[in-house]
């Protein structure tokens, strides 16, 4: 049961791009990137580390 828990981990990634006001703007840039590409691509990169967190977090339990 415990182990299920990090699972919820996994709703982050896709709350933080559900909602598209917060990132449907220009500013701030990053290296001449509007915000909205670089959050995407933020995202992309957190939620790859994010469910391999999950993953090594609960494939132990799969061993069970």
């Amino acid at each position: 049961m415990r182990r299920r828990l990090w699972y919820w981990l996994l709703l982050i990634p896709f709350a933080a791009t559900l909602i598209p006001p917060i990132y449907a703007r220009a500013t701030p840039a990053l290296f001449g990137f509007p915000f909205f590409y670089w959050y995407q691509i933020l995202w992309i990169v957190l939620s790859a580390l994010i469910v391999w967190i999950v993953y090594a977090a609960t494939r132990e339990s799969e061993r069970d």
